[in-house]
């Protein structure tokens, strides 16, 4: 799945950019996910005692709740971006907001200083209010997502690719550099998405209910160590691939 981010300012237009983009790439026949971070702290999408807050009151967690025009899946909690995506099949993912994700953003703001501000190697276009009135912004594309926007959708398609593992860099950075240094040097043509280390050592690989996980390489040789410091007292032990299933259902 592939992924761009839209992140600004309030009142810059980064709504309106996402509905821009997720229209015009579902006109192309992709098939569109998105997330909307809201950082309102009185906001909840349930509302109290409703029946289905009943339902988390006796401990039930997430909840489904199922009307007649449409299914909403909630919990209590505020999930990461990784849980989240483990919930999404799209061909694409527009994320409003979430700053801190390591993945190309176009960024909204209405003056020079809102863009200084948000600027950074990950960010390959500017739109929203800014863009509305000003075509200009240093070396990056200014699209208007209400002038222009077949063009930005373009752009996106150009430059977005697949999401990254999002691993902190202290337990990763084998390729030399952040996720988000890295996402630059991909957007700069220096590096290939196809390059990030933590998806491609490959020495262990888990999956929990069909939904692969992903491991940072730190991760990966520790369990790689383990297991095959037990294996190696078994008899019949040999190099190559080894299928291990583990079922905590029956904990």
């Amino acid at each position: 799945m592939k992924a761009i981010s839209v992140c600004g300012f309030h009142h810059t237009g980064k709504t309106g950019v996402c509905e821009a983009l997720i229209s015009g790439l579902v006109k192309r026949g992709e098939r569109v996910a998105s997330i909307k971070d809201i950082h309102y702290e009185k906001f909840s999408m349930e509302k109290p005692g409703s029946n289905s807050d009943r339902h988390y009151q006796a401990g039930a967690e997430p909840v489904f709740a199922r009307g007649i025009d449409e299914t909403d899946l909630i919990w209590r909690r505020q999930l990461t971006f990784n849980e989240m995506i483990t919930h999404i099949d799209a061909d694409w993912l527009i994320v409003e907001g979430m700053h801190e994700l390591a993945m190309p953003r176009i960024i909204c703001g209405a003056t020079t200083d809102d863009l200084e501000k948000l600027n950074d190697s990950t960010v390959f276009a500017v739109s929203g209010k800014y863009a509305d009135e000003h075509d200009i912004y240093g070396e990056l594309p200014v699209i208007s997502a209400l002038n222009e926007p077949e063009r930005l959708v373009d752009l996106v398609l150009a430059r977005g690719f697949a999401v990254l593992p999002q691993v902190d860099p202290e337990c990763c950075s084998h390729c030399g550099m952040s996720c988000h240094e890295f996402v630059g040097a991909v957007l700069r043509g220096e590096r290939q998405r196809a390059e990030c280390v933590a998806e491609n050592l490959g020495k262990v690989r888990v999956w929990q209910d069909e939904q692969e996980m992903k491991l940072v390489p730190f991760v990966q040789n520790i369990l790689h160590d383990s297991i095959e410091a037990l294996l190696k007292n078994l008899k019949g032990y040999k190099t190559g691939r080894i299928r291990i299933e583990y079922d905590n259902s029956r904990d």
